[in-house]
């Protein structure tokens, strides 16, 4: 017996290396190799610039205030605290289909008392049996073909997919936190602006006022000034809503309130950024997260098959148990009081109904999935980039010429002001003046900010934060 046992234990570990895992292939990205080019696009030399620099984002951010309020949300946010739960939960699954690798060793003692009745008793007397045993046992399944092996491998590649979203939602957080915290101080550039400009209108109202009730100005100049103040009044009203509710976005972020001290208003003219060079669009394949976790979503599906194909194939197990068996406690372990049983078992799948061939297409229909997905978050990493391009090549000379609109739209309303004071041209144009300023002086500050928000989206697209050593690591394996 021993040799059967010794046979069948070499067996094992030569088949031990065997898996029906399909070997895998990385799909071909379905993207161009080169950013999109012409006259909505930066110059390709600085784009193409060098990318694995350190690119952190407290070196891509400037401003204190900003990264005060990033440190707080990477300490407080639920969601950035529910992604690195999923990474401990998605670790412990894959220790628990790792354990199934191993021999499973457990220890039992018991004890049993029977009373035999005076019918049943060989002596004719009523007797009471008494049964003590303690064994050491232990149960293995020979993985003689990769089934547990693809599981574990499954497992293994989908907490990797989990550890990248997490660091694909704190990326995200990043970048959230701070386009509400441009937004906030652009808001409350416009609430600002606002108030200056109803002080302006109202002041304006009541020289036209005065006109009006000397006979000088008509009444329609006088309801069209009005009209300017109430419209003012009502952005004020929408710009006071907005700052309040972007504070409270702001504070959703940070998961905590936001610091009292904070520093003072933020210049949006200011360099707030360093302009991060997109590199080529291979290198996305190994930044962006969304992208990485996409791939081991997919090298999982394809261990999925291996587990899948080899259930078509016997099933092994080992079960092996020692100890003592004795009528009475006291003799337990004296000698002759030895058992053992050894209960080797294979199972062969003969007719289920189809259920292993559709558990393998299922398999398979699944990988297909994974492919497609992952080539889908490609493509829109890719565009998410080439948007990110356009909007930095083409904002520059929006704003510039956005900046000289105003600064045309505070001649006009300079030389307008002029003329109706000495009585040259009417209210009207003054007026016409006035809302011109206002509104060109708002457009500038939303493009502004859509210009900084453009920026924060690009490093999003690009994954954050990298370094060269990052580009080549993965989450470690998790120990026992």
């Amino acid at each position: 017996m021993r040799k059967s046992l010794l046979s069948l234990t070499i067996a094992a570990l030569a088949l031990g290396g065997c898996s029906l895992i399909p070997d895998y292939q990385r799909p071909a990205a379905p993207i161009a190799d080169t950013w999109p080019e012409g006259q909505a696009y930066p110059p390709a030399a600085e784009v193409n610039g060098e990318s694995s620099a350190l690119q952190g984002w407290r070196e891509f951010f400037h401003d204190p205030a900003l990264h005060r309020l990033i440190e707080i949300a990477l300490d407080n946010n639920r969601d950035l605290r529910t992604a690195a739960l999923n990474v401990e939960a998605y670790q412990a699954l894959y220790r628990i289909q790792r354990a199934d690798l191993y021999p499973n060793v457990s220890a039992a003692a018991g004890a049993t008392r029977q009373r035999i009745p005076e019918r049943l008793s060989q002596t004719g007397d009523s007797t009471i049996n008494s049964q003590y045993s303690a064994t050491l046992g232990t149960s293995w399944e020979l993985d003689l073909f990769g089934r547990v092996r693809s599981l574990r491998d499954a497992a293994l590649e989908r907490y990797f997919a989990t550890d990248e979203a997490q660091r694909s939602t704190q990326i995200s957080l990043i970048a959230s936190v701070a386009d509400a915290y441009l937004t906030w101080q652009a808001d409350q550039d416009l609430l600002e602006l606002t108030q200056d400009t109803l002080r302006t209108f109202e002041k304006s109202y009541s020289l036209t006022q005065r006109s009006f009730d000397v006979g000088v100005a008509s009444a329609l100049s006088l309801s069209q000034s009005r009209t300017s103040v109430e419209t003012a009044r009502v952005r004020l009203n929408q710009y006071q809503r907005r700052v309040a509710e972007d504070r409270n976005a702001l504070t959703l972020l940070l998961g905590h309130s936001l610091p009292e001290d904070l520093a003072k208003p933020l210049d949006l003219d200011a360099d707030l950024f360093n302009e991060l060079p997109a590199g080529v669009p291979s290198e996305l394949l190994q930044r962006r997260p969304d992208i990485l976790a996409a791939e081991h979503q997919l090298r999982a599906a394809n261990a999925d098959i291996g587990a899948a194909r080899a259930a078509f194939f016997p099933n092994i197990s080992l079960t092996a148990n020692a100890g003592t068996l004795s009528p009475d406690l006291s003799g337990m372990f004296e000698g002759g009081s030895g058992t053992w049983l050894f209960s080797p078992q294979i199972s062969l799948p003969i007719f289920n109904a189809g259920a292993l061939e559709a558990n393998l297409d299922y398999a398979e229909v699944q990988k297909n999935v994974q492919v497609a997905q992952y080539e889908k978050t490609i493509q829109t990493a890719f565009r998410e980039v080439a948007d990110g391009l356009t909007a930095r090549a083409t904002y520059r000379d929006q704003l510039q010429a956005q900046r000289d609109l105003v600064s045309a739209s505070q001649d006009y309303y300079r030389l307008a002001e002029r003329r109706y004071q000495t009585g040259i041209d009417s209210n009207l144009t003054f007026l016409d003046a006035q809302r011109q300023l206002f509104a060109s002086q708002q457009a500038l500050i939303i493009d502004r900010l859509a210009q900084l928000s453009a920026e924060v989206q690009l490093y999003k697209a690009l994954g954050g934060g990298w370094t060269a050593q990052r580009l080549s690591q993965n989450p470690a394996t998790p120990k026992s």
